[in-house]
């Protein structure tokens, strides 16, 4: 199984650089806890990414459903190339990606 990244880092965004640092408004005494809060644009983003990646389901089901069943009637079968050519090629990837990123 290979395992991919389809969602970008969230400090990567565009509009992050551009977002203002979140500020804290209080009283001038400073004994007292705030009154308002402003939020990033970054939080905002972070939010909506965090709702869709909940909704998101983690596992196909009727995939792992039809392997189980496939397996159970003995017609599940493994292409041992198939397998480690993918392997292969994942960690090439990976190996690329740790070059560009150090």
């Amino acid at each position: 199984m290979k395992i991919h990244n389809s969602l970008k880092p969230v400090a990567a965004s565009a509009n992050a650089s551009k977002a203002p640092a979140p500020r804290v408004v209080s009283d001038s005494n400073s004994n007292t806890p705030p009154k308002s809060v402003q939020i990033s644009a970054l939080s905002t983003q972070l939010k909506a990414a965090e709702s869709s990646m909940a909704s998101a389901p983690a596992v196909n089901t009727a995939k792992v459903n039809q392997i189980k069943q496939a397996i159970s009637e003995g017609r599940f079968k493994i292409n041992p190339e198939a397998v480690s050519s993918k392997l292969i090629n994942s960690v090439k990837e990976l190996i690329q990606s740790n070059q560009q990123n150090a």
